[in-house]
């Protein structure tokens, strides 16, 4: 039962984490599609300090045992993928 609790508990934070990491992605594919990046810095800012909160919530996690550091790990990793392709994409144009 215990051990039921714990699995259903770690699989709720990995969920909430995704979700939070879908969020930041939402406002990296709207900087992609519009390209405003220099016109609008206060929106790269947002980035970054979504990108450290949802660093936070995963380092917690972590600390928890809810999540495995890797999952974790990947999550930033995939974001931060995302970030340099928005950078890449504005520098291009």
């Amino acid at each position: 039962m215990a051990s039921e609790i714990a699995i259903d508990h770690r699989e709720k934070a990995l969920a909430l984490l995704k979700a939070d990491a879908d969020k930041i992605t939402k406002l990296i594919q709207v900087q992609m599609d519009n390209l405003t990046m220099p016109q609008c810095p206060l929106y790269e800012e947002v980035l970054d300090t979504q990108m450290f909160g949802l660093s936070r919530e995963i380092d917690f996690a972590v600390r928890l045992n809810l999540i495995d550091e890797r999952e974790g790990k990947v999550i930033l990793d995939t974001l931060e993928r995302e970030m340099s392709a928005l950078h890449e994409a504005f520098t291009k144009k």
